[in-house]
């Protein structure tokens, strides 16, 4: 693999997971416009499934009966799994109603260490040092970076518990998307996993309805939710992550946390102290050890 593939890669994954870290900011803003959960979801879910399926009808037209068919267990698989997308922005908007963003983003990140607990279930082998370390480093700096320690006021715990509910559900897309149907390209497997991700969101959608719908939603954060959200993230880190390797590309993809709490700190004017500096710090520093110096990469 050259250097300028790799080069790629890294800007693919980077700009995905950037693209990723300006979500809650994004949310905020709409929660402060009067819109809800619920419409914020769904217009994110249902523009982004629109636009997904333009690409692969595209690139199917482009590519004529040269691209590969999906199967019916390609299907189901991909849908199923997708709505663990559909739970982690659903679980994930609900918590940014009630903490910052700049807590709610470090939330997400432990995916770090819910992923290794995840492998250690799934492969029945117990971590290395080196993974126990690194999952230590996390929880030390998620104390730090959420602010614990030197504040007076926690937290609102209904934002921790949906916080930690997102990172679960991010961890099972996470796994899903590298290992299910991988034969197929990456419009057409992220077009069957959005549909998953439909399905919850708008069940969220009509179980939390009100009874009215603020259809302006769509015309003024639904367009950039579902660009930044659903549509080149999964394109840029599913073209993005065969080039760099799974090692390197997890350490890019990490670029998630200091944008989002970046964009809170200057867009939001949210507060965020040194010491929450430093334990952001230190969950990069624990993506980087779990990654470095892994062969198969």
């Amino acid at each position: 693999m050259t250097k300028n593939t790799i080069l790629k890669g890294v800007v693919y994954v980077g700009c995905g997971a950037a693209s990723y870290g300006m979500l809650a900011t994004f949310v905020k803003l709409a929660y402060g416009q009067g819109y809800t959960t619920a419409e914020v979801t769904a217009s994110q879910i249902l523009l982004g499934l629109l636009g997904m399926f333009f690409i692969f009808s595209f690139q199917k037209k482009s590519s004529g009966a040269a691209m590969l068919k999906a199967s019916g267990k390609d299907k189901r698989q991909l849908t199923l799994a997708g709505t663990s997308m559909g739970f982690t922005s659903v679980f994930y908007y609900i918590a940014v109603k009630y903490i910052p963003v700049s807590i709610a983003i470090v939330l997400l990140m432990q995916t770090v260490w819910i992923g290794v607990l995840l492998e250690w279930a799934l492969s029945k082998v117990v971590p290395s040092v080196k993974k126990i370390i690194a999952i230590v480093i996390v929880l030390a700096g998620t104390l730090l970076a959420t602010n614990l320690l030197s504040s007076d006021v926690v937290p609102d715990w209904r934002g921790l518990a949906w916080g930690l509910g997102a990172a679960v559900s991010f961890t099972t897309t996470m796994f899903a998307g590298n290992s299910i149907a991988t034969h197929l390209t990456a419009p057409h497997r992220s077009l069957f996993m959005l549909v998953g991700g439909a399905v919850v969101v708008l069940s969220f959608t009509a179980f939390t309805w009100p009874g009215s719908f603020n259809f302006s939603i769509v015309t003024t954060w639904g367009i950039p939710l579902a660009l930044f959200g659903t549509i080149l993230p999964p394109l840029l880190l599913n073209a993005g992550f065969p080039k760099t390797g799974l090692g390197l590309g997890s350490i890019v993809s990490s670029i998630e946390l200091p944008v989002s709490v970046t964009m809170a700190y200057f867009i939001l004017s949210e507060a965020v102290n040194l010491w929450q500096w430093l334990g952001i710090v230190l969950i990069l520093g624990a993506v980087v050890l779990l990654n470095v110096g892994n062969k198969h990469d």
